[in-house]
This record gives C-alpha cells, sequence and structure tokens, in this order.
C-alpha cells in the first residue's frame, strides 16, 4: 500500500466503487442484449451455486449464500416453476431435496457467460498494454480478497 495516509485512507472506498462500478456496468450492458428475462440477484447467486455444486441440499445452498432457508426454499419453488431448476429427493435422507439444473438453466448460464467474456474481453482490448498487465497482476490479490469476504462472512 501507498505510505501517504491520505492515499491509504481512500483506497478501501476507490477500490471498492471501482469494482461496484464495473459491475453495476457489466450488469446493464449485458442485460441490454437480452431476450429472456434474466435472473435476478439471489436467484442467479443460486443457479451458479446449483451448476458449480450440482445436487446441493436447499439448506446447504441457504448457508453457502448467506440467506434464510425459506427465502432458498422459496426461490427453489420459482425457479422449479420457471423450469430452471430440479428438485430430485435425496435416496439417503428421503425428506431431503437435491437441486439440478435444467438444460434451459445451463444454456442460459453458458450464453450469459460467453456474452460477459466477450464484452470484457472488448473493453481490456481497448486499453494500453500497460493497464492490462495491471489488471492481470491484481487478479490473484482480487481472488485473495473475495475469499477473505468469504471466509469473514462465514464466521459465526
Amino acid at each position: 500500500m501507498d505510505s501517504d495516509p491520505r492515499t491509504t485512507q481512500t483506497f478501501p472506498e476507490e477500490l471498492a466503487d471501482a469494482l461496484v462500478g464495473v459491475q453495476r456496468l457489466i450488469r446493464r450492458r449485458l442485460r441490454a442484449g437480452l431476450t429472456v428475462t434474466r435472473p435476478r440477484g439471489a436467484e442467479a447467486e443460486l443457479l451458479r451455486l446449483v451448476e458449480a455444486r450440482p445436487g446441493i441440499g436447499v439448506s446447504e445452498a441457504a448457508k453457502e449464500l448467506h440467506l434464510a432457508g425459506n427465502s432458498v426454499s422459496t426461490l427453489v419453488n420459482q425457479l422449479v416453476r420457471d423450469g430452471q431448476l430440479t428438485r430430485r429427493t435425496d435416496p439417503a435422507d428421503r425428506r431431503a431435496a437435491r437441486l439440478l439444473l435444467t438444460g434451459a438453466a445451463q444454456a442460459r448460464l453458458r450464453d450469459w457467460r460467453e456474452r460477459r467474456a466477450a464484452l470484457v474481453r472488448r473493453q481490456v482490448d481497448r486499453l494500453d498494454q500497460a493497464d492490462r498487465d495491471a489488471l492481470r497482476a491484481a487478479v490473484p490479490a482480487l481472488r485473495r480478497l473475495a475469499e477473505n469476504l468469504r471466509e469473514e462472512a462465514d464466521r459465526p
């Protein structure tokens, strides 16, 4: 970190503002090209979680997303109705459900990821080499920052 106290104090806020601004602009740009309705916040997070961990249970998903179990249960019911998720009975515990993406949800997530990568690629390509190198070098630190935030949220 910079040794100038003014910079040190403003850096966390500037970083947070930049990250939020980039994310918001990416979402807006991607939304503009959609032909179908986009899952909102927690719905999208739940779909991405089920994609990463097929067969995850509702309570485990709630814990992972830091949401109340009944909130996730409501989201699951809605996504099942919308044809985005399937709920399978857990053979080991007939009371528990295992969540899986439908083909439609898989295609939607794949399309969104491809469009997001293309959008970011176009914008990164517009930067000069020094800025591209700085962004590439920052990715590991940003991942560690995300992991620290995740770990902090998991602590009681």
